[in-house]
């Protein structure tokens, strides 16, 4: 399962702040914050345990659910150098128009 995937329904990113905020919740923790009926909640845990973005244990009848951390850490060091490259892109944007700047000024005193 694709991570973006799991992380474009926004249900799916609201359980993810809902165990982010509280750790560890149960199944039944998580349906009660949803107008959605349990096995459509159950549909996107499903589908956040397979993008290996949640981990789940069983406790006799009770599915408990927690955020898989080394999942959310490898996503966010994606995400940092991918911004790490815009970043380097657009200070080399802003530095060809403050070229571009200091060049016009030149010429207009020279014109003057």
């Amino acid at each position: 399962m694709d991570i973006f995937y799991a992380l474009a329904d926004p249900t799916r990113r609201k359980i993810l702040e809902l165990l982010a905020n509280h750790g560890r919740l149960s199944a039944k923790e998580i349906y009660a914050n949803f107008k959605a009926s349990p096995p459509a909640i159950s549909q996107h845990l499903k589908v956040l345990r397979e993008a290996k973005l949640v981990k789940m244990e069983k406790r006799a009848q009770q599915r408990i659910y927690q955020i898989n951390l080394e999942a959310m850490l490898e996503l966010e060091d994606w995400s940092k150098q991918l911004a790490d490259q815009w970043n380097k892109r657009l200070d080399a944007l802003d530095e060809l128009i403050k070229d571009k700047k200091e060049e016009l000024q030149v010429k207009n005193r020279k014109d003057v």
